[in-house]
């Protein structure tokens, strides 16, 4: 395991965290958290964020950075992320990269570069965006560029504008993302992917909502909105958290707050499988234990 980094990807629900921290143990490695909402300190119900007790001494990096009114940042991630692998590297430590979020761990492991902004350009698509709506500026991203709207939920209209943005400012589209290649970030990585059939994932995320809801994610929301949670861009709009914003504001039942959880958190599952699945360097594993994600890792 010297010098090699493990990524541990798939669909939320899938066993990530779990398997994560089991293989960190096992190896002597440490955690890095590549899921964007769990960079809120705060978001911890809502996020199925590991709790301390749960880590059972495993370090975890990359956990509750951001305020929830501070807009998430894939090119900030990144040098933190690369920071932390070169430093665990260095000390002869597994870095053990797991996340759902698939731009934030090819940030992480692909030495990707990223375009800067435009305020200009970006103060335009966003007018567009509060007169048009997102699901119209969805189709015309679709239209320009199919492969990045495919990855991109209709409803999630600050990811939309920066997709259009990137692509006008590098004057051609498609904005989308390199080619996968086998060492594009300089880090000896072996990708594994959490392979869960759709009907048990489906089921899992329905358990887990309501898990959720058990453990006060109801709560949780409504101390944040006392810190601004409403007016962050990114953390106001995390799957649970948006919901109960539209509960506290009498915009919905609690029990249809709670439906909506669970549908739009299926969609994203789906969509996260099919952003994974189009990377050929991922070992999937449909049993998902220690010694599987152990035999490939030591045999690639």
């Amino acid at each position: 395991m010297t010098n090699r980094v493990l990524g541990l990807v798939g669909p939320t629900a899938a066993g990530k965290s779990t398997l994560g921290l089991e293989v960190a143990a096992r190896v002597g490695g440490e955690v890095v958290n590549a899921d964007s909402m769990q960079l809120y300190r705060g978001m911890d119900i809502g996020t199925a964020k590991v709790s301390l007790a749960e880590r059972r001494g495993v370090p975890h990096h990359l956990l509750d950075v951001w305020h929830v009114t501070e807009t998430a940042s894939v090119a900030a991630y990144q040098r933190m992320a690369r920071d932390c692998l070169d430093g665990l590297l260095a000390r002869g430590i597994t870095p053990i990269v797991v996340g759902g979020s698939g731009l934030y761990v090819r940030a992480a492991l692909d030495g990707m570069t990223f375009p800067g902004t435009d305020p200009a350009l970006r103060a335009r698509l966003e007018a567009e965006l509060a007169v048009l709506g997102a699901e119209a500026l969805h189709v015309r991203l679709a239209h320009r560029d199919p492969p990045a709207a495919a990855a991109i939920l209709p409803s999630n209209g600050r990811r939309i504008v920066r997709a259009l943005e990137v692509g006008e400012l590098r004057g051609s589209y498609p904005a989308t993302l390199p080619a996968y290649a086998p060492t594009a970030g300089g880090y000896d990585v072996v990708y594994l992917g959490l392979d869960v059939p759709v009907a048990e994932l489906d089921s899992r995320i329905e358990q887990r909502v309501e898990t959720m809801w058990q453990r006060g994610l109801v709560e949780e929301v409504r101390a944040l909105a006392g810190a601004g949670l409403g007016s962050g861009v990114t953390a106001s709009r995390a799957l649970g958290y948006a919901q109960v914003l539209d509960l506290l504001a009498g915009r919905c039942t609690e029990e249809e707050a709670r439906a909506a959880t669970v549908q739009a958190t299926r969609r994203l599952a789906r969509r996260q499988r099919s952003w994974f699945r189009r990377d050929p360097r991922l070992c999937w594993l449909r049993t998902p234990t220690v010694s599987a994600a152990l035999a490939v890792t030591v045999t690639r």
